[in-house]
């Protein structure tokens, strides 16, 4: 059992080596400019670039999160893995990407703080979830962690839904919670939710949403337990 969840563990790893290597090339290259731009607006008395280095990892994760059914776990069943081994190994892989990305996001961040104000460009500023707590490099990290671990379980659930039920199954399923988060919106009470929920941000309800992220991927193994090579259209 131990040595398929390391064999399991190192072919997620080897697979997804390539689009890392891609995604933070393109981000790294993405601060350099926006650091360039913040240097230019220095000639302006009014003017600044703000930058959320942690958003666009967010959404990698989301897509991470839905492509991981379709890529790794056919494969996976073919070379005979076990589903309650898939289900710990992927748990393993989705908690040590969410806390690797938050480490070098976080890190990164206060190495180009310190190069910012070394170089003397205030105009431009990071924006994150940890300026409504407190902003230090470890609120940074079990935010990030929380947040990224949650939309990889999430959208784990919706590959699934996509894989076993098809397009009509899991089109269903998205398509009641579309007219949810408008109806929300067209009522207002979703906006509110949201306003009132930045207020009172604290580093409780972020390990509420962590919690959360637990209970959605436990939810996973109802439909990992069941699934087969087959993928439905």
């Amino acid at each position: 059992m131990g040595r398929q969840i390391k064999g399991l563990l190192y072919f997620y790893i080897t697979d997804i080596q390539r689009s890392l290597k891609i995604f933070w090339s393109i981000l790294l290259g993405i601060l350099i400019l926006s650091l360039a731009i913040g240097y230019f607006l220095l000639r302006f008395d009014e003017g600044g670039f703000f930058f959320g280095l942690s958003f666009p990892v967010y959404i990698y994760c989301a897509i991470l999160g839905f492509i991981t059914v379709k890529e790794s776990i056919p494969f996976s069943l073919k070379m005979g893995a076990v589903r309650k081994n898939l289900f710990i190994s992927l748990g393993i892989l989705f908690l040590g990407i969410a806390f690797a990305k938050a480490v070098i996001a976080s890190t990164l961040q206060t190495i180009t703080l310190i190069f910012a104000d070394i170089a003397g460009i205030h105009t431009f500023q990071f924006i994150h979830l940890a300026q409504f707590i407190t902003d230090n490099w470890l609120n940074r990290v079990l935010i990030d962690t929380a947040i990224m671990f949650f939309l990889l379980s999430f959208m784990f659930i919706i590959g699934l839904l996509f894989y076993k039920s098809g397009m009509l199954g899991a089109g269903i399923v998205i398509g009641l919670l579309t007219v949810g988060l408008l109806l929300g919106i067209a009522q207002g009470w979703l906006i509110d939710f949201i306003i009132n929920l930045f207020k009172g941000l604290d580093m409780a309800f972020i390990a509420q949403i962590f919690g959360v992220g637990l209970v959605v991927y436990g939810i996973s193994f109802l439909l990992l337990r069941k699934v087969t090579t087959v993928n439905v259209k």
